[in-house]
């Protein structure tokens, strides 16, 4: 609770909800981070931004003028899931799409993904709670996906850059070992560690990926440091992943891994992320809008909901965050929130209640 000499503070957080699921989810977060940040003294303040494919429809552009600008003002930018099937440019490609737009335009470097097994929730793997808690840590403005849109073609062929800049490695780099200062290191053995990943064994961008990243580590004598080459990661995050504190890689790596990942602590409903950059910062979930479910409270805004976790820490409460990551846990393990096919039983509402009861039990 505010200490009697702190002075009450307005969290302000500027929200796109985002199409398909993403109004539901994001109403489901909001409800939890105004519980969550009362609970510690302060008050919420909200400012809605309109983005995404219902915005490109109503308007031709994904994203309303001004919301980058303002975005480096909050305190936080929580997003929904965006996108819709139907909704297209001229060339065919989808429209309303905000990675590209929020990620370059905010410079937000780090993308960092959390991966942790709850109780109670059924995987393809037979880990108990506890065994899998990582974080990857993805860069998210370089890579192969800086070609994007800008790829060449033929009717022949076709080519795709992949770069990577000293700058660029550096500080996503210096963001994971910074991150794994903060843990308590990998279930397994309790020790802090940062693991690279790359294909510096054939690629010569990841060569000097890994280059850089030995560079970094040799500033951390107190966070361990290895390798894996990217398929042998694919295998170890699944065979051993409890090996695993936090780990570090180029954009599209880490856009597959991650998936992966949620796949072995109950899907991606279950996954948040946080987009950092120097001066702004969003968050979201790693899934998609998935408008066949949309209206119908069948949604699981877990991952929604942890990614507000995500916002109050990088909004200077992380006690706040920890008390919704602290319900999110006892609504699942005491058998309040169950999922059925990545569904929540009981329908997006009612896991929200569970949560913020849970919330104002403390």
């Amino acid at each position: 609770m505010q200490s009697r000499d702190e002075v009450a503070r307005t969290l302000t957080i500027g929200v796109i909800e985002g199409d398909g699921i993403g109004p539901e989810l994001v109403a489901s977060a909001v409800e939890v981070l105004d519980a969550a940040v009362a609970g510690v003294g302060h008050r919420l303040e909200l400012v809605r931004e309109d983005g995404g494919a219902d915005t490109y429809r109503r308007t031709g552009e994904a994203l309303a003028p001004g919301v980058l600008d303002r975005a480096r003002g909050y305190d936080g930018l929580l997003k929904g899931p965006v996108g819709l099937p139907d909704v297209r440019r001229p060339d065919g490609t989808e429209a309303g799409l905000l990675g590209g737009l929020l990620r370059g335009g905010l410079d937000t470097y780090a993308n960092v993904r959390p991966m942790r097994l709850l109780p109670g929730v059924a995987t393809p793997t037979r880990y108990a709670p506890g065994d899998i808690d990582y974080v990857i840590v993805r860069e998210n403005t370089e890579g192969l996906y800086l070609s994007r849109g800008v790829g060449v073609r033929n009717d022949r062929a076709a080519v795709d850059q992949l770069m990577m800049t000293r700058h660029g490695v550096e500080r996503v780099v210096r963001h994971a070992f910074d991150l794994a200062r903060t843990r308590r290191g990998a279930p397994v053995d309790g020790v802090s560690r940062v693991t690279c990943v790359d294909k510096s064994n054939v690629l010569r961008s990841f060569a000097f990926f890994r280059e850089i990243f030995e560079e970094v580590a040799a500033d951390y004598p107190d966070v361990e440091h290895d390798f894996r080459y990217a398929d042998a990661a694919a295998h170890d995050l699944v065979a051993s992943p409890g090996h695993f504190d936090v780990l570090v890689m180029e954009n599209f790596l880490g856009d597959i891994l991650s998936d992966l990942g949620a796949a072995t602590v109950g899907g991606l409903g279950m996954c948040p992320s946080a987009n950092v950059g120097a001066d702004a910062a969003y968050f979201e979930p790693i899934h998609g809008s998935a408008p066949s479910l949309a209206g119908r409270d069948l949604a699981n805004p877990v991952s929604q909901v942890l990614a507000g976790a995500l916002l109050l820490d990088h909004a200077g409460l992380p006690a706040a965050g920890d008390a919704v990551r602290a319900a999110v846990h006892g609504a699942f393990a005491d058998g309040a929130v169950r999922l059925a096919d990545g569904r929540p039983e009981g329908g997006t509402r009612a896991v929200t209640a569970a949560v913020v009861e849970r919330l104002a039990a403390g």
